[in-house]
C-alpha cells in the first residue's frame, strides 16, 4: 500500500483556504487535474456529436471516454452507463420513467438510512399511481440496516427496491447481499446509490447484486454530474424513453439536452485521480481503481477509529451509532448544544461541519431533533490525523 496522504493533499490548491475541511459528505474538494481538466475542454473547440468535423468528433470522443471511465469505477459496461446533471435528478427520471407501467397496489421499498435523493422520487412516483411505499427501518442503537427485515418488505407486487451502499450521514454500510437477493426473487429492480461508498470503496456491480448503481462525481472532488450505471445495458431498450428524441437508443434514452462537454472532461480526470490515489498502483484503470479505493479504504479506516475513539473520549459528545462496516463519516451532538450553535463553534475555529436540524430523514428516525440536532462529519482523501487532533482539542474546549 503506499497511500501517501501529503502528496494527495498537495493536489488540492483549495486547502490553501487556511480552512480544516470536514465537510467532505457534501463533495470533496477538486483536484487540480481535474480543474485542468475542465478549463482545458472549454478551450478546446467541441461541438454538438453527429457532425464530420474535428470539433464535433471531439464532443463524441468525450462523451465515450466519460462513460468508459464510469464503467471502469464500477466494473460496469460503457453501454449502460447514463450521464446527467446530477444523481439526484437522474434518480428522479428513472422514478418517473419506471412509473409509467406501474399502478394501483404496486409497492417501491426504500429506507430510513438513505438520503432525500433516493426517496422522495420513489414516493412521488407511488403517490401519482396509487402504490405504496415501504420503508426499510434502522436500529437507533447502532444506526445499521437490518437485512432480516427485506425477507417481509419485498413481495410479488414490489416493482423496486432503493437503497443506498453507505450512509454519508453515520457512515452505515449495510450488507446488501440478502437485500438483492431479495429484490432479485421478486424480479423488482434494484437501485444502490453509491454516491458516499465510491469515493472509499472498491466497487464491482456484480458484487453489489444492483440493476442500477447510482454515482455523483461531487462525491469524490469531480465536477457536478451524476450517473446510472445499468449492469444489463439491455434494459435500456425496454425503458419507456425519456429523451426529447423518440430514436434515441441505449444511454440517451435517459439523458437530455446536450452533453456538458467540459464537465464530462473533468469527470474522466477526476476517475483518473481516484485511480492514483496509491503510488504502486499498476495496470489497466480498472486494475488501478481497485488497488487504490482498497489503500483509501486501509487509510481511512484508521483515520476514522481514531476520530471516533476521540470524539467517544470526551465526556459531552455523543457519537450516534457504531455500525460494524462503515465509510469515514459519523454524526454526533452536544449535551445541552443546538448542533447549530456546535457547528458555528467550529466555522469561529477554523472548521468547516455542517449542522443537521434532525427534522427529516435518518435523523429523524433517531429522534435527533429532540437533542438539537447533529453535527455532520464526512472524511476525505486529503484528511489528516493532525485535523483530527484539532477537531477534538476544539470541542474539548466547547463553551
Amino acid at each position: 500500500m503506499a497511500f501517501d496522504v501529503a502528496r494527495i493533499r498537495g493536489l488540492f490548491p483549495a486547502l490553501g483556504d487556511g480552512w480544516i475541511h470536514f465537510d467532505g459528505g457534501t463533495g470533496m474538494l477538486v483536484p487540480e487535474q481535474v480543474a485542468s481538466a475542465v478549463s482545458t475542454a472549454m478551450r478546446a473547440p467541441v461541438s454538438g456529436p453527429g457532425g464530420a468535423f474535428p470539433a464535433s468528433q471531439r464532443a463524441e470522443s468525450i462523451v465515450a471516454a466519460a462513460r468508459r471511465a464510469v464503467a471502469d469505477l464500477v466494473g460496469g459496461e460503457p453501454d449502460g452507463v447514463v450521464l446527467g446533471p446530477s444523481a439526484s435528478v437522474l434518480i428522479a427520471r428513472l422514478a418517473d420513467t419506471l412509473s409509467t407501467r406501474w399502478t394501483i397496489g404496486d409497492e417501491v421499498v426504500v429506507s430510513r438510512l438513505d438520503e432525500e435523493a433516493n426517496i422522495a422520487p420513489w414516493l412521488r412516483a407511488m403517490n401519482r399511481v396509487g402504490g405504496k411505499a415501504r420503508w426499510g427501518e434502522i436500529d437507533i442503537e447502532n444506526c445499521e440496516l437490518p437485512e432480516w427485515q427485506y425477507r417481509d418488505l419485498v413481495g410479488g407486487r414490489t416493482k423496486a427496491v432503493a437503497v443506498t451502499a453507505a450512509s454519508g450521514a453515520v457512515g452505515t454500510r449495510p450488507d446488501l447481499e440478502p437485500i438483492t437477493s431479495a429484490a432479485q426473487q421478486a424480479g423488482a429492480l434494484m437501485v444502490v446509490d453509491a454516491t458516499y461508498a465510491a469515493p472509499f470503496v472498491p466497487l464491482d456491480m456484480s458484487t453489489l447484486g444492483a440493476d442500477v448503481v447510482v454515482l455523483s462525481a461531487q462525491a469524490w472532488g469531480g465536477p457536478a454530474i451524476g450517473a446510472l450505471v445499468f449492469r444489463d445495458p439491455d434494459l435500456l431498450s425496454q425503458l419507456p424513453p425519456a429523451a426529447l428524441s423518440p430514436e434515441a437508443t441505449g444511454p440517451e434514452r435517459l439523458e437530455l439536452g446536450p452533453h456538458p462537454y467540459p464537465l464530462l472532461a473533468g469527470l474522466i480526470a477526476s476517475v483518473d485521480y481516484l485511480a492514483g490515489l496509491d503510488d504502486s498502483a499498476t495496470g489497466t484503470r480498472r486494475e488501478r481503481l481497485l488497488t487504490s479505493l482498497g489503500s483509501a479504504k486501509s487509510y481511512q479506516e484508521g483515520l476514522l477509529d481514531q476520530l471516533s475513539a476521540d470524539l467517544r473520549s470526551l465526556p459531552h459528545v455523543t457519537v450516534l451509532g457504531a455500525p460494524v462496516r462503515r465509510i469515514p463519516a459519523l454524526a454526533f451532538y452536544a449535551d445541552g448544544r443546538k448542533a447549530s450553535d456546535v457547528a458555528d463553534y467550529l466555522a469561529r475555529q477554523g472548521l468547516c461541519a455542517f449542522a443537521d436540524p434532525g427534522s427529516c430523514g435518518l435523523f429523524e428516525a433517531l429522534g435527533i431533533g429532540e437533542v438539537g440536532g447533529a453535527v455532520r462529519i464526512g472524511l476525505a482523501h486529503y484528511s489528516n490525523g493532525f485535523e483530527i487532533g484539532q477537531l477534538t482539542r476544539v470541542l474539548a474546549e466547547l463553551p
